[in-house]
């Protein structure tokens, strides 16, 4: 076994490598899985659950969830992935938590930003497809610039606070509000334009 300098930083293994790692069954591909995207999972499920227990709990599930899938899923883009899988994991752990637990998390806060596109209607799922409005949606969100993408993704999706996208994008807190708002409207304005009643 040949042991690493104190001077030689261990470098991330490339993505395609971590997955054939999953393909061959080996459990090495966990640990190249934690050690490259460790932080950015745990701030995802952290922004949700805000508690760093069941972050723990909600990378662990992510681990295993990767596992499970590869094979035979074989993702274009490793982090999206795993991504997608904590979100899920830690919205689930949220729901289970929140009559425990009074304090809300960032997702709550970023989703009571977009209430005023639900409706009072309690049948309003039943009126429209969820997978069309899933397809309205990323449409209008592959419409915006790159800037706005960012801020769309970083805010509604990972649930990052406002001052973690101002910090990202070099930005002022309210550049990034008036940035949220401007997207917002145009969201209105094109779910509207295809007939969902906001």
């Amino acid at each position: 076994m040949v042991l690493q300098s104190k001077h030689t930083a261990r470098k991330p293994m490339e993505d395609e490598k971590i997955i054939e790692l999953y393909f061959k069954r080996e459990e090495k591909a966990i640990e190249e899985t934690d050690f490259k995207y460790r932080k950015y999972l745990f701030s995802i499920a952290y922004n949700v659950v805000h508690d760093r227990l069941d972050c723990e709990e909600c990378l662990n599930d992510t681990y295993i969830g990767a596992w499970n899938a590869m094979p035979p899923s074989r993702p274009n883009v490793l982090k999206a992935f795993l991504a997608t899988i904590v979100r899920r994991i830690a919205i689930k752990c949220y729901h289970s938590n929140k009559r425990q637990s009074l304090i809300p998390s960032e997702m709550t806060v970023s989703l009571s930003e977009l209430e005023d596109f639900v409706s009072g209607d309690e049948d309003v799922g039943a009126d429209f497809d969820a997978e069309r409005l899933g397809r309205v949606i990323s449409d209008f969100v592959r419409s915006l610039s790159k800037r706005r993408q960012f801020i769309f993704m970083s805010r509604y999706y990972v649930a990052d606070p406002i001052d973690t996208i101002a910090s990202d994008l070099s930005l002022s807190r309210s550049m990034i509000n008036k940035e949220l708002a401007a997207i917002r409207i145009a969201l209105k304005e094109k779910l509207e334009s295809e007939g969902y009643s906001i």
